[in-house]
Order: C-alpha cells, then sequence, then structure tokens
C-alpha cells in the first residue's frame, strides 16, 4: 500500500488509523532518512491512545515507555545504536512482547537481533509532503493493511498502488 501524505496533519492522521488498526498490539517498523517523518507517525499513533503531549525521538534513551489506557507502547530509535546486542543489554526481550505495542524507527541498526515486525512502513520525501510504503511482514501485518484500506480517514492520502514513477518505468520497458 502507498499513501501520498501532503501535510504533517495527513502524517498525524496515518498515525492515529495505524494506532486503531492495531488495537495496542504488534511490532511496526518504522524507516526513512532523518526528517522523513517517522517520529512524526509515533505521535500519531500515541495520539489515538489519548497521548496529546509532545513526542520525542528517544535517540539517546534509545526506548520511551508509555502507559496509555490500557495501552503499553515502546517507542524505539535505534539510531544511535552502536551494536544490536545492546538490546538486550536493556531488556529488549521483555519490551518486545505480544500484549506490547512496539514502534521502532531505524530499525536496520537491530538487525539480527529484532523480531519480525507485523508491519514496515518506509517514508520518503516527496514533491508535496511524504510518501509511506506500507508492507505486512505477518498475518497480522496483512490484517492491519485490510483494516487500513477501508478507513476513510486514508482517503484523502491519495491511496495508490504503486508509485507513479514505476509504471512509468515499466511502461518504458
Amino acid at each position: 500500500m502507498l499513501l501520498r501524505l501532503d501535510d504533517e496533519a495527513r502524517q498525524v492522521a496515518l498515525g492515529e488509523c495505524l494506532g486503531r488498526a492495531l488495537e495496542g498490539h504488534g511490532l511496526v517498523y518504522l524507516e526513512g532518512e532523518l526528517g522523513a517523518g517517522k517520529t512524526t507517525l509515533a505521535r500519531g499513533v500515541l495520539r489515538a491512545y489519548g497521548h496529546r503531549g509532545a513526542v520525542k525521538s528517544p535517540t539517546y534513551t534509545l526506548v520511551e515507555p508509555y502507559e496509555l489506557d490500557g495501552v503499553r507502547i515502546h517507542h524505539f530509535d535505534l539510531y544511535r545504536l552502536g551494536d544490536p546486542e545492546e538490546l538486550e543489554f536493556i531488556g529488549g526481550r521483555d519490551l518486545f512482547d505480544d500484549e506490547a505495542l512496539c514502534l521502532v524507527e531505524w530499525p536496520g541498526r537491530g538487525e539480527g537481533w529484532l523480531p519480525t515486525p507485523d508491519l514496515r512502513i518506509a517514508l520518503s520525501l516527496a514533491e508535496v509532503g511524504r510518501d509511506a510504503r506500507l508492507e505486512a511482514r505477518s498475518p497480522r501485518g496483512e490484517q492491519l493493511l485490510a483494516r487500513l484500506a477501508t478507513m476513510p480517514e486514508l482517503a484523502a492520502c491519495h491511496l495508490r498502488t504503486e508509485p507513479d514513477d514505476a509504471r512509468e518505468g515499466e511502461e518504458a520497458r
């Protein structure tokens, strides 16, 4: 699933929809270059559970825990992770359990140690706003994509099946 997010409000709206679809459980990888909007998307997910305060990326602490409306949410930022084994030292195995919702920025830094996500979201800068590519990586992820596809709030995100330039590249061959 590919979405065009024309502004920050649409990024937050996608996060809120994602939060509702996740129902308080799951593992989501948030990928993209610096400034692509990973933390903005995480803010939207947290808003779905009632968080109204600031959301900062836990770059130095690696994880920011939230307890919202009976839901445990762990927001990870692995940008400064030196070695995936560091996740073991902060109690990562206990944090990535089935009873929590985990959002992981920069998951490539934890490669080989992190569990397989339900959903991978790759954000990229676009001419206007951002593009978000959502890929299911588990049966639960497939269910999440199906739920998201039916949410009217995302209709304004110009739901597409593939990027325009990929289609043009196919036609040129």
